[in-house]
């Protein structure tokens, strides 16, 4: 069974950018759904910002693997409600890579618990990315580091939590170096975070950059079945304690009733 991808995009840049439109005729988030499906074991659709309920359904994400989401100047449009559901699907085991930007998505704010800013520089300078565990997965088929001739500057201090693992890290011709590629668990879901992608660059149509994504992609597919209401927090009664006890004190609520959140 090939994995369920769906990237999605913000589709703004795309329509208002001649730069960019040029660079992505037909949107970014096709041209990276475009190189996924050149490997047999991943079939990728799209979804953007614009469609009803920015094409991310609670149908659509409980038939999604893998979701990669590309966001810039348009996070606070991101409906609050369908990032919680994104959320959920991700606590319950489906995977999610952020790409560029998306440091400052709803939904990567929301998983990481921290603000995720960072400092930049648009210059189009060259970046070199370095791999700091070469048997990770991610780096399958990577050199031990590959140049971007034109990218945007992000640097360090990245306020992300400490990562459980990082796969690279990037170095400027500025001099700024930056984690541009870490990864996470949240609930039964994997987490990977890529910086690459200014959508000024050709970024998504490199070779390597697109090893990166198609490899993260099988890295955050988790097979299991999906934890059903990963966020339930039950009430469990005396009487089907894995011990027996007996009740020994008062308390607020009755078997079976829900507690404060």
């Amino acid at each position: 069974m090939t994995i369920r991808t769906v990237v999605w995009g913000e589709n703004v840049h795309e329509q208002k950018n001649k730069v960019v439109a040029g660079i992505y005729p037909n949107g970014m988030h096709n041209c990276i759904a475009d190189a996924l499906n050149k490997d047999a074991n991943i079939s990728a659709t799209t979804a953007v910002l614009q469609d009803p309920e920015h094409g991310l359904t609670k149908e659509r994400l409980d038939q999604t693997d893998v979701l990669l989401w590309w966001g810039h100047a348009a996070h606070g449009d991101v409906s609050d409600e369908v990032v919680e559901r994104v959320a959920e699907a991700v606590w319950s085991g489906m995977g999610l890579i952020v790409l560029h930007s998306g440091h400052f998505a709803k939904i990567f704010k929301r998983l990481m618990g921290t603000p995720c800013n960072l400092t930049w520089r648009e210059a189009g300078e060259r970046e070199r990315l370095w791999l700091t565990s070469r048997n990770h997965p991610i780096a399958a088929g990577l050199p031990d580091s590959f140049e971007l001739e034109n990218e945007e500057m992000y640097g360090e201090p990245f306020g992300i939590p400490e990562p459980l693992e990082t796969v690279f890290i990037s170095w400027f011709q500025g001099g700024e170096v930056f984690r541009s590629g870490v990864t996470y668990k949240r609930g039964a879901g994997n987490v990977f975070y890529f910086r690459p992608g200014h959508e000024t660059y050709p970024t998504y149509h490199d070779a390597n950059v697109q090893k990166v994504l198609s490899n993260a992609v099988k890295w955050a597919y988790n097979p299991a079945a999906r934890i059903a209401n990963p966020t339930d927090a039950p009430n469990v009664p005396v009487d089907v304690a894995p011990e027996k006890i007996e009740e020994r004190g008062p308390r607020l609520h009755h078997d079976g009733e829900e507690g404060f959140r």
